[in-house]
């Protein structure tokens, strides 16, 4: 995250679960895939049941009374849903666990922070939100209290066969809430990223900006090897990693300045090998920038030697539009997509983030190849922090943490209507988009249909849900987010 950048987001939230920016685009292209089947759950009389959030807050995730599908003739608009066109198979959705996130919701009591872990992470719970994906960093990110990498030496000094490497400054809070979290859900996806390698590997001599300097390349390759095979020391497995988040904003703290070409480079000829000759099979996903360069990953892909090595590339939008994701998808067809963070802001307003983030980020996304839909930072301080000097002052959890009182914000409830409903494993299925109501639809691995709908209008619209030949007929307010399945 940075201070510089103009955002679009949050604000308030109140009740506890179960309580009574506006750009981009969604598209809906490209086809085939590997999905389930058909299951004619409207000939078996069974309920469509949904959980709403408004804009004004009068409800959130609020369960709604079960409709039944029929075939009663009306003039309302027709969201089609058929589970024999799939797409792509999602991995989860969720938030960024950072190091503040950790050191937060640690001051919690004991009793208190098992209630809030089992709300959020348990997938038997059917009250919980069951987040299935989590971002990490690799050593600090800007929503730490502190800079810091795992192997930090004295100002002058290198260390290239990596002595000082050590996971020591994550294992007062990151470490050990991530083993509570995996307790709950051994399932748990991970993805981590640096915001920067250690300082002397550095053009510049900072842990703000510079680049990585090529004689140090190896070094750092064999940076993220140590760090993938101690975290799995600690029980961790990270399914994934990106050579940099944002590469190309070099004004956070930390941060680091990467071009295409340079990943490329790194990529191919040091991180890539690496990771096979020390056997390891964590993904490596190219770029972790925004949607407006699709120039980057896409030159990275057209490098033989670095699609190799390349499982696919990740994206934010905070610049561009979400349908450049379909862009790169039809290019590069058999690489995997990533929709890694999109923050809500301290100054922003409930239904307008709702509205905005609900169909970029987790209808957007999806429905334009991506198999994560993940909001930015989990949870923080009533002031915003911990942060960096020079991190983002801005940048709002999910949930504010006041020692033990929990409020949950506006990314609580965008993410918790994909990721309470659509498990790991889930697959994208066609749906149409009806005027204003954007939407995407799944099928689960237990042959569910979910169905989420955001009205993006400001008016309410009537409609109906059309699935075999029948259908239910919902009403839902302007700028509300519905979740239907059945």
């Amino acid at each position: 995250m940075k201070a510089n950048r103009i955002f679009f987001s949050v604000v308030f939230s109140v009740c506890v679960l179960g309580c009574s920016k506006s750009n981009g685009g969604t598209t809906n292209n490209g086809g085939g895939g590997n999905g389930g089947g058909n299951t004619d759950t409207t000939k078996k009389g069974l309920p469509v049941s949904s959980f709403i959030t408004t804009g004004d807050q009068s409800a959130l995730l609020q369960k709604k009374v079960d409709l039944n599908f029929a075939t009663v003739a009306n003039s309302n608009p027709f969201i089609d849903v058929d589970s024999t066109q799939t797409f792509q198979t999602v991995d989860g959705f969720g938030f960024t666990l950072t190091g503040g996130s950790a050191a937060v919701i640690n001051q919690m009591t004991a009793t208190d922070k098992a209630a809030l872990l089992q709300e959020l992470f348990s997938t038997s719970n059917a009250s919980a939100v069951s987040i299935s994906y989590l971002r990490i960093s690799i050593g600090a990110s800007d929503l730490n209290a502190s800079v810091f990498s795992y192997d930090d030496v004295a100002p002058g000094q290198t260390d290239e066969p990596l002595e000082h490497f050590s996971l020591d400054n994550d294992k007062t809070d990151l470490i050990p809430l991530l083993k509570e979290i995996a307790a709950i859900n051994p399932a748990i996806k991970i993805i981590a990223a640096p915001w920067s390698s250690p300082v002397w590997m550095k053009d510049n001599g900072s842990s703000k900006g510079g680049s990585l300097k090529p004689e140090y390349y190896a070094a750092y390759a064999n940076y993220f090897v140590k760090y993938i095979q101690a975290m799995k020391a600690e029980g961790i497995s990270i399914d994934a990693v990106t050579p940099q988040n944002e590469p190309l904003n070099p004004d956070n703290n930390p941060s680091l300045y990467m071009t295409a070409l340079q990943q490329a480079e790194f990529i191919k000829t040091n991180l890539g090998p690496a990771f096979r000759t020390a056997g390891i099979t964590t993904k490596i996903v190219a770029y972790d920038h925004n949607c407006d360069r699709a120039d980057y990953p896409q030159s990275i892909l057209n490098d033989a030697a670095a699609n190799a090595f390349t499982d696919g590339s990740a994206f934010h939008l905070y610049a561009g539009d979400i349908s450049v994701l379909t862009q790169v998808h039809n290019n590069y067809p058999t690489k995997n997509l990533y929709f890694t963070e999109q923050y809500t802001a301290s100054s922003g307003d409930f239904g307008g983030d709702l509205k905005w983030h609900v169909k970029n980020v987790v209808i957007g996304s999806v429905r334009n190849w991506s198999r994560i839909a993940l909001e930015w930072n989990l949870a923080n301080d009533a002031a915003y922090g911990p942060h960096t000097p020079g991190g983002c002052t801005t940048c709002k959890g999910a949930l504010t943490i006041a020692a033990s009182s929990v409020t949950r914000n506006v990314a609580y409830y965008i993410i918790a209507h994909a990721s309470k409903f659509v498990p790991a494993g889930s697959v994208r299925i066609q749906s149409n988009i009806s005027g204003n109501l954007q939407n995407v639809a799944f099928l689960t691995p237990t042959g569910k249909k979910v169905l989420i709908v955001e009205n993006d209008g400001n008016d309410a619209s009537t409609f109906n849900i059309r699935f075999n030949a029948k259908w239910v007929t919902a009403t839902l307010a302007g700028g509300a987010v519905q979740t239907f399945t059945w």
